[in-house]
């Protein structure tokens, strides 16, 4: 018979883990489901190396840090300092984790909910939403197109295969780069493809030096300029595969020709940016208001925001948001009133919402 958790939380960033410590701290089971290969994944993504944690409060704010323990220092730190302080914490508390799965739909079920993720089942009573604002932007392509990864987290899978990396921007040629070195320092000559949809690529100055150099050493790299995802599609053998359009040739009868690549799912990295969270909430049916004029003061017009109650709950029973998933602003259902509510993407908005919510569950709970 599977667990039924009190609290099933899903991502393990500064909001996630703190929702986690709280629960461990409080007596209620609980079970963190993280979608990288190790918590604090998506500030560890989007923070530079060297850049500085800081504290940050906002003026207006009345509490103080409401977890302690996960607080970063008064005197700023590199960010490899405070995720390194962050891990042993966790380890010390020996908090309930579960990292490298991704989440995919929530159940409603007769005793709670039941989260559907890449590695099973999970069962819940209450359940939030902690996965922050920078969701990997999905490969749109017809078919049974499965999940691409949209970063390389252990470039030597890629030794010895035809990869094709997707994607214009900075983010893609980093990805190049590292491959193109792995692959290089143990003289592998299957080549990196690297594709997208425009005729140019997009990279800063200091990132395209650093591709030029690795491709003087003898990086083995195809461009693909114009190249569009059009199929997922699963070969004889049963492999998942991408066809990625590299040529078009309109024919005058209407029948156009075209030159087409396949490659393994498995080989294919996309980096096609970030959306924020509204299209997950679509799937789930919680429910998003459009701003209007004269409504938003802070999101623009036209922005979806999540409505939730004042203590974070969703219009989905049992399911609660919190954190950079709800920034720059949410709206908040009060006294029978809805008010766009302003909410900063900082560690502290992220560890105070936690604090909040878990209170709350612990009353719906009677602990």
């Amino acid at each position: 018979m599977s667990t039924l958790y009190d609290v099933l939380i899903i991502g393990g960033g500064p909001a996630g883990m703190s929702t986690a410590y709280l629960c461990h701290k409080h007596g209620l089971s609980y079970l963190v489901l993280e979608s990288g290969k190790a918590i604090f994944q998506g500030i560890a993504n989007s923070y530079p190396q060297g850049k500085l944690v800081y504290a940050s409060k906002p003026k207006d704010a009345p509490e103080p840090f409401m977890v302690e323990e996960l607080r970063p220092p008064d005197k700023p730190v590199t960010v490899e300092s405070y995720l390194q302080y962050v891990q042993h914490f966790v380890q010390h508390e020996n908090l309930n984790v579960q990292t490298d799965v991704a989440f995919e739909d929530i159940r409603d079920e007769r005793d709670g909910l039941t989260v559907v993720t890449s590695r099973g089942s999970f069962k819940g009573r209450k359940v939030v939403l902690s996965f922050g604002s920078n969701i990997p932007r999905e490969l749109s392509v017809y078919g049974d197109a499965k999940m691409v990864a949209k970063n390389v987290e252990d470039a030597t899978k890629y030794v010895g295969v035809k990869t094709l990396v997707i994607g214009g921007g900075n983010t893609a040629a980093d990805v190049v780069i590292a491959i193109l070195k792995t692959k290089r320092e143990v003289n592998d000559s299957q080549p990196v493809y690297w594709a997208h949809k425009s005729e140019k690529f997009d990279v800063n100055k200091e990132t395209a030096q650093r591709l030029g150099e690795e491709i003087l050493l003898g990086g083995n790299i195809r461009l693909l300029p114009g190249a569009m995802p059009r199929i997922g599609e699963v070969d004889e053998e049963g492999v998942d595969r991408l066809v990625i359009r590299i040529n078009e040739f309109k024919q005058v009868d209407g029948i156009d020709l075209y030159h087409a690549m396949s490659f393994p799912m498995q080989n294919v990295i996309a980096c096609i940016g970030s959306q924020g969270p509204v299209p997950i909430f679509d799937k789930l049916g919680v429910q998003t208001i459009a701003c209007t004029a004269g409504v938003c003061k802070i999101a623009k017009e036209g922005e979806r925001l999540v409505l939730l109650s004042s203590e974070f709950e969703s219009t989905r029973k049992g399911v609660y948001v919190i954190g950079g998933a709800i920034s720059p602003s949410y709206m908040k259902i009060s006294e029978g009133a809805i008010c766009e509510e302003k909410h900063p993407n900082l560690i502290y908005t992220a560890i105070n919402d936690a604090y909040h919510v878990v209170e709350a569950i612990r009353g719906k709970l009677g602990r």
